[in-house]
């Protein structure tokens, strides 16, 4: 049972580096696919290759600001951190005002959750990280059939 419960905390506590960044970079491109193929399902601009690229992008500057403190060069949250302000840039982009109507606000927010995921991966975290991908795909999923 002890081996099950350490796939629910940090997998660089547990697996070998190497293998803890590729076990990341993989989860986080299955939860970026799963998100970006329900936006390109429902036509969205942020859809099966830009949501794909902001998870593992994050993912990517999480497991490297990991490697940079561990290396002694650094705080592991301000790479990271960082993230938060790029990923706001891009959902920025996304959302359209067109006269009385305010477009791209649920790509934005897909493209947010995306990243806070890539970053949970990032630190280590796979399995919350696939849950709440799986909690997000419910959300735009069911939330947008009572809405039709």
């Amino acid at each position: 049972m002890a081996d099950i419960a350490c796939y629910f905390g940090n997998l660089h506590h547990v697996w070998p580096t190497p293998l803890a960044g590729a076990a990341a970079i993989g989860a986080s491109m299955i939860c970026g696919v799963l998100v970006g193929l329900e936006r390109h399902r429902r036509q969205k601009p942020a859809g099966l290759r830009t949501i794909p690229l902001i998870s593992v992008g994050s993912t990517v500057f999480t497991l490297a600001s990991v490697l940079l403190a561990r290396d002694g060069h650094g705080d592991a949250g301000r790479i990271a951190a960082q993230v938060v302000t790029g990923v706001g840039f891009l959902g920025a982009g996304a959302i359209i005002h067109d006269r009385q109507t305010v477009l791209g606000l649920t790509t934005a927010a897909s493209i947010w959750m995306v990243a806070a995921v890539g970053v949970l991966i990032g630190v280590g975290y796979v399995l919350p990280g696939m849950a709440i991908t799986l909690l997000v795909l419910t959300m735009l999923i069911v939330f947008r059939r009572h809405m039709d």
